[in-house]
């Protein structure tokens, strides 16, 4: 069994947000590729080991986004306490039905939501959203207007572009997604490549060991 929200943890060192694109730019293929990628990063040893193998807990919640109304949770907010409470969380993604397939790509909707999303967040040493795409915001007001008319005060926003399908994609993560002390990019190329890293990504912010100045992550970038 899941830990219940009310039974959530007091030391709790991270609530973590993961922010998944099903925007038409997805296709079927890519979307399976996208949330079964997540469900294998989270059981990863390496991962699990980050999750557990620290003091305090790690809280967790997913969503799906895509156009300006077009955001679901598809996991509300869970406390990481064991294996099973992680093979829990992994089992369910692997069974949830894609939400949308037919809607533009509004970043700037998706984090609005997130944090949004996180206000029902147990209270944590750190908030970190963790959104994954394959395009540039093409609907609705872009992710620096939502830092400065939704509540980031505390949120670090780490990105996780997917190489392919938009050739700014990289750039647009870079210069328009990232956000807070630490914030960091990963990059996939293509789909097939999601869950190395997504499991890459998901270890870095879940250990915490990037501190101070928002950087370029250059060993995997385009080219």
């Amino acid at each position: 069994m899941l830990a219940p929200l009310g039974a959530l943890a007091q030391d709790c060192r991270l609530a973590l947000v993961l922010a998944l694109d099903v925007s038409s730019s997805v296709d079927d293929a890519e979307y399976v590729l996208q949330r079964d990628g997540i469900a294998a990063a989270l059981q990863a040893e390496e991962v699990q080991g980050a999750i557990l193998g620290n003091p305090g807990a790690v809280a967790l919640a997913i969503y799906e986004w895509s156009g300006r109304r077009q955001s679901v949770l598809i996991q509300d907010w869970v406390v990481l306490r064991s294996a099973e409470d992680i093979a829990g969380v992994s089992q369910r993604l692997r069974g949830v039905q894609r939400s949308y397939r037919r809607y533009p790509t509004a970043l700037g909707y998706a984090l609005g939501f997130g944090a949004t999303l996180m206000r029902d967040a147990p209270a944590c040493e750190r908030q970190v959203i963790d959104v994954s795409g394959d395009g540039i915001t093409n609907d609705g007001f872009w992710p620096q207007l939502a830092y400065r008319h939704f509540p980031f005060e505390e949120i670090v926003v780490n990105g996780l572009a997917v190489l392919g399908a938009d050739p700014d994609v990289y750039d647009h993560f870079e210069m328009e997604v990232l956000r807070g002390p630490g914030a960091f990019l990963e990059v996939a190329p293509g789909y097939e490549g999601f869950r190395e890293a997504m499991t890459r990504k998901l270890y870095r912010e879940i250990q915490d060991r990037i501190v101070g100045e928002v950087r370029r992550a250059p060993v995997h970038g385009p080219g």
